[in-house]
């Protein structure tokens, strides 16, 4: 395997050196998208937040901040990521509003209507099986939940063909195609936003 898509492949499931140093620029990489992308959800007053592929934690901790009165769960199967994350969010999980979690987004391990508000930001072009996982948020969300995925590609753009080719078991996603896969699942509602210069897609759907 070549050193760039050794390095690349990290974004997947960071493991190693290679993976702290990419864990290591998440966050600021992503919080421009990630700001973008919280814009979009509706007004709401969760009690109970899932944030699944949680990376380095940077957007569950705005979601703690945005949301002052919910708890925040944050998920990843990246051990590495789980470690990140916490620290980052330590001082909210010695308050007891926020705990950072191993997981995997096709199984997820939380008893059916858990949560007021699921997220996934960069994350669902990794996941196996869209239908399924989606399946698996609609399920933990409460009746009238939302969740919201935020990708900066959204599906057409060469970039993201390009990284699709070096980068395993990856796959960008359109705007039609995530429809689709969420009202399979269960969702009701869908509103697909795209950046206005980039290629950059918050979809936002209701159960």
């Amino acid at each position: 395997m070549g050193l760039m898509k050794r390095v690349f492949s990290q974004t997947r499931k960071p493991e190693g050196l290679l993976g702290k140093m990419m864990l290591n620029g998440m966050n600021p990489g992503h919080a421009k998208l990630a700001d973008w992308g919280l814009t979009h959800l509706p007004r709401l007053a969760p009690e109970r937040v899932i944030d699944i592929g949680c990376g380095g934690g940077r957007n569950a901790g705005e979601l703690l901040k945005m949301y002052p009165l919910a708890h925040v769960t944050a998920v990843d199967y990246s051990e590495l990521s789980v470690e990140k994350a916490r620290a980052y969010n330590r001082g909210m999980i010695v308050a007891g509003r926020c705990d950072v979690q191993q997981g995997d987004a096709s199984d997820l391990a939380f008893p059916d209507a858990t949560f007021d508000l699921a997220t996934a930001f960069e994350t669902i072009y990794f996941w196996p099986g869209l239908e399924k996982c989606f399946g698996q948020v609609c399920r933990v969300l409460k009746p009238g939940g939302v969740f919201m995925i935020c990708n900066e590609s959204d599906g057409t753009d060469a970039a993201s063909r390009k990284f699709e080719a070096i980068i395993d078991g990856m796959k960008c996603y359109t705007a039609q195609a995530l429809e689709a896969a969420l009202r399979t699942a269960g969702f009701s509602e869908v509103r697909c936003d795209r950046h206005p210069s980039r290629p950059w897609l918050t979809v936002v759907a209701k159960k």
